[in-house]
């Protein structure tokens, strides 16, 4: 830490394997990532930091595997979210302890979010600027392959590889594959009206939505490329986001969403479902393949 930042470390507290709360000497207290996905979530903090958007953590400096950002103090205790210490069919494993936005917050986060995703992306897939194909979404490998349509682009580079590998692994039956084959077969006519690409967080599930003690609600752990705006919206809704109703009327308003969305959850939940099958085992199989049922039957 002192190599990288030039500053004496007073005390480091862990958080979670690979992740700490750092006090240096200077009275700075930062956050510490060590691993190989460290590049890529400096530069999506980076290209996240779009003026009235959600906040998100400064980057102090990323070398090699290690990532250093600024450390957003936690609000109060009364809204506090999933501890992701705990790993079930429910939950994401641990990063560290978040607390869920208030309903004023998430109102605001609505609308930043709006802002977000306006910002763009050069094309679908397109990761920030400086990096390469090489991705990562949690401890997940993700490619980030620039693609000029939604719907063939989320077929093959979000959906196909994860299917792919959980079928190797045992952990999709052949059956259960099928079902997901036949909407990426169906794709196009399931994918709703054509979207520009928008600036994607990419791995915003309600864990990755931090309070701060200010009240603003901050946005941490990005998998950030450019993608479709209901897929953040549906990552929300996976895993359950307290006052999800304010931020999606309040991003509504903002920026209205194209008919017919609800129906489409299921189709941008597939993704992150997949990727949590082929991290985690059979455990999310179920929820995947009722997820591909779902966006069969809304289509």
């Amino acid at each position: 830490m002192t190599r990288v930042l030039g500053v004496p470390v007073r005390r480091s507290t862990p958080l979670s394997s690979g992740v700490a709360r750092v006090e240096l000497a200077d009275g700075r207290t930062v956050v510490v990532k060590d691993g190989p996905a460290v590049a890529a979530e400096a530069a999506g903090l980076r290209w996240l930091a779009v003026p009235g958007g959600p906040p998100a953590p400064q980057v102090l400096a990323c070398e090699g595997e290690r990532l250093v950002t600024a450390y957003v103090p936690a609000g109060g205790a009364s809204s506090e979210g999933r501890d992701r210490g705990s790993r079930s069919a429910s939950s994401r494993p641990a990063m560290r302890r978040v607390l869920v936005p208030l309903p004023a917050a998430a109102s605001e986060l609505g609308r930043r979010l709006a802002v977000l995703h306006r910002a763009g992306a050069p094309a679908f897939g397109a990761g920030p600027p400086g990096t390469g194909r090489q991705a990562w979404i949690g401890r997940a490998p993700m490619a980030n392959v620039p693609g000029d349509r939604w719907a063939p682009w989320y077929a093959e580079h979000r959906v196909a590889p994860y299917l792919r590998t959980a079928r190797d692994a045992g952990d999709l039956t052949a059956d259960e594959a099928a079902v997901v084959e036949r909407v990426c077969a169906r794709l196009p006519e399931l994918a709703g009206p054509a979207e520009p690409p928008a600036r994607l967080h990419g791995d915003l599930w309600s864990g990755n939505v931090l309070r701060s003690a200010a009240g603003e609600a901050w946005l941490i752990d990005p998998a950030a490329h450019g993608g479709h705006r209901e897929t953040d919206l549906a990552m929300l809704a996976l895993f359950g986001c307290p006052h999800l109703d304010a931020v999606v009327a309040a991003y509504d308003e903002a920026a209205p969403l194209a008919p017919g969305r609800r129906a489409r959850v299921p189709l941008h939940q597939l993704f992150p479902l997949l990727v949590h099958v082929v991290l985690f085992g059979r455990g999310y199989a179920g929820q995947a393949v009722a997820a591909a049922r779902a966006a069969l039957q809304a289509g």
